[in-house]
């Protein structure tokens, strides 16, 4: 636990280059929020607690957040206006509580690691002296934009110099700031409060705040991430989808790590929040979404869709153009081509023919089957919920089990609608 640090996160912004009325935070990758991410990270530093600022759709950016860590007890900070990350701060400044440190970062970075966070953190307590500023910067070979780390010869902090204010000498420089720091509790309040905004946008600036400590004698700590990709920050729908690409691969690096083979990444897509077991096989262009649980030795694929809340039971198999949904596949058993399964239990080493459709809706509500052991379900069948196929039953190919069916274990149905099949005399 990092005790005595907290994290405050700025999530005030519309995001006007995102062309949506979704609060630029919320915008979704690989299932979750960008603010789900930056969160998930922030929680990794179990600190004391995590303030978020919040602005442009406040109540709706809460609710969310508080659905991403239900057991945490966040802190919300209306920035209103919205004046800069300097007056987010200061805004913020109220809810930071008894802590030694505090930690910035932003609503928008989703690549950015608790281990990162961590060093940041660790820069500003190893420095050894009160006041001291740490800030994570990054090495990336176009720095357009961004504001450049200037340094002395002997390599401290000299400078932070925005990019429109920077010589064609300093723009050459690609050693970037990233907005992420961890300030000194003690020195902080004071430091706010001197805070101006005698500036073309009349807007207050967190770096400012770097510049008074450097001015004031005290150690400010640039500390370069490790890896040049975490700093991206999202401002557009072309950049979410370059940083939803680098999510996604975090994710599948991790499945496959953990013994699930995955034939073709490129064409794999796994949302956050995915279970599956060791063994289990992955074919292409299959997608798989939050809230699904794989067992073990599976097979999924290729051209699966697997939706919210099912679940396939160790050894089941489903594959071409196969969708399921709230439904479990048990074990041994397959769904192999062509069908819908959607609120449907499945027992252990049935089998579910090409086409099946379970039609779990009736207009108004949904409704659940099940299927035991060991049925088999023909080709082209349709049931109709709510129903119950039983163990070791089977329907005929093309059948519709209609909702009055009253099918037996080890019967075999028929027909449209499908009536039991009389054995020969």
């Amino acid at each position: 636990m990092t005790s005595g640090t907290t994290v405050v996160i700025l999530a005030a912004g519309k995001g006007t280059r995102m062309k949506s009325e979704t609060p630029k935070c919320l915008h979704e990758l690989c299932g979750r929020s960008m603010l789900g991410w930056v969160l998930g990270a922030a929680e990794g530093l179990s600190p004391d607690r995590i303030v978020v600022v919040v602005g442009h759709g406040a109540a709706e950016v809460e609710a969310a957040a508080r659905r991403e860590l239900p057991g945490v007890d966040l802190q919300f900070v209306l920035q209103e206006p919205q004046l800069g990350t300097g007056h987010a701060l200061q805004v913020a400044a109220p809810a930071l509580g008894d802590t030694e440190r505090v930690v910035v970062t932003y609503g928008d970075m989703p690549l950015l690691s608790t281990e990162s966070m961590q060093s940041l953190v660790d820069a500003q307590m190893g420095a050894g002296a009160p006041g001291a500023v740490s800030i994570l910067t990054a090495i990336i070979d176009d720095p357009t934009g961004y504001g450049r780390i200037i340094r002395r010869e002997d390599g401290s902090f000299e400078r932070i110099v925005e990019h429109k204010d920077a010589s064609e000498e300093e723009r050459m420089v690609n050693e970037t700031n990233l907005g992420v720091y961890c300030f000194d509790r003690g020195t902080l309040d004071g430091d706010l409060e001197r805070l101006d905004n005698n500036n073309a946008q009349g807007e207050y600036y967190i770096t400012d705040l770097v510049g008074m400590a450097d001015a004031g004698g005290r150690p400010v700590l640039p500390l370069v991430l490790e890896d040049a990709g975490e700093a991206q920050g999202v401002n557009d729908l072309g950049q979410l989808a370059e940083v939803r690409w680098q999510v996604q691969m975090r994710i599948l690096e991790q499945h496959m790590a953990a013994g699930v083979r995955i034939m073709d990444p490129a064409t794999t897509f796994i949302d956050h929040g995915v279970e599956i077991g060791c063994g289990t096989e992955i074919l292409p262009c299959t997608v798989i979404r939050s809230g699904v649980k794989v067992g073990e030795g599976c097979e999924v694929g290729p051209f699966t869709h697997l939706r919210a809340g099912a679940v396939l039971e160790d050894t089941a198999e489903v594959g071409n153009f196969t969708e399921m949904k709230n439904s479990t596949l048990g074990s041994g058993s397959k769904a192999k081509h062509l069908s819908y399964l959607g609120d449907t239990r499945i027992g252990a080493k049935a089998n579910i023919g090409a086409g099946t459709i379970f039609a779990n809706y009736d207009g108004k509500e949904k409704h659940p089957t099940t299927v035991g052991d060991g049925a088999f379900i023909g080709s082209g069948s349709i049931v109709v919920a709510p129903n119950v196929v039983p163990p070791a039953a089977t329907t005929g190919a093309g059948a519709v089990i209609t909702r009055s069916a009253e099918m037996q274990e080890g019967e075999t149905w028929v027909g449209m609608p499908a009536r039991k099949l009389s054995p020969k005399s």
